[in-house]
């Protein structure tokens, strides 16, 4: 059972992101405040989860939590600011877009860049042990794997509905073959598909 609250004073909001890895697509970010009291046994990692059951908690969360939302960087801003920076902006971006002013953020990690003077803390694997990061977790991967699906039509050769964009040995193969599309990140390179994708 994850925990519901790192500290127990203040107004707290869970962050993590999806897609920092990818080759192409933005990458998405979700903030989630829920109730200190909140209780939830199935909530758990976005990793650890289908993505049948992603998508059926992914309700569940938008309807239970005090307040939640998403937020995403393209790849174009991402090859200027790099993926590390592109990552905490859009998490700063979805606490923005807060309804309720969070007093104290966690974010899945080891670093981040400080929320205007909101005190934070960063947790090492906070996805498998926070209720607001886990649930941060999922709505980040679910929104950007909708994302991906919608676009995968317009360039079926990248195989991005399985892929999602990560860097498969298909998905490098094809960039290889046929180039980068609008949506690629630009600044990663690719070379040999069975060898370290670089960034």
């Amino acid at each position: 059972m994850l925990l519901s609250y790192f500290q127990e004073q203040l107004i707290e909001v869970g962050c993590d992101e999806a897609g920092r890895g990818c080759l192409a697509g933005p990458v998405f970010a979700a903030a989630v405040i829920f109730p200190k009291d909140y209780y939830n046994p199935v909530l758990n990692d976005s990793k650890q989860l289908s993505e049948k059951k992603r998508m059926e908690l992914r309700p569940v969360i938008e309807r239970e939590a005090i307040a939640y939302a998403v937020a995403s960087i393209s790849p174009a801003e991402i090859d200027k600011i790099n993926i590390h920076n592109a990552s905490y902006k859009a998490m700063h971006l979805a606490i923005d877009a807060l309804k309720v002013s969070p007093q104290f953020i966690i974010v899945d990690g080891n670093r981040f860049i400080p929320y205007a003077q909101t005190p934070h803390q960063c947790i090492v694997k906070g996805d498998g042990k926070y209720l607001s990061i886990a649930a941060a977790s999922i709505l980040a991967k679910t929104y950007r794997d909708e994302y991906m699906h919608s676009i995968a039509d317009d360039y079926p050769a990248y195989d991005w509905k399985s892929n999602k964009g990560y860097p498969t040995v298909v998905h490098r193969n094809t960039v290889l073959t046929h180039g980068f599309t609008p949506h690629h990140r630009r600044t990663f390179r690719v070379t040999d598909p069975q060898l370290k994708l670089f960034p």
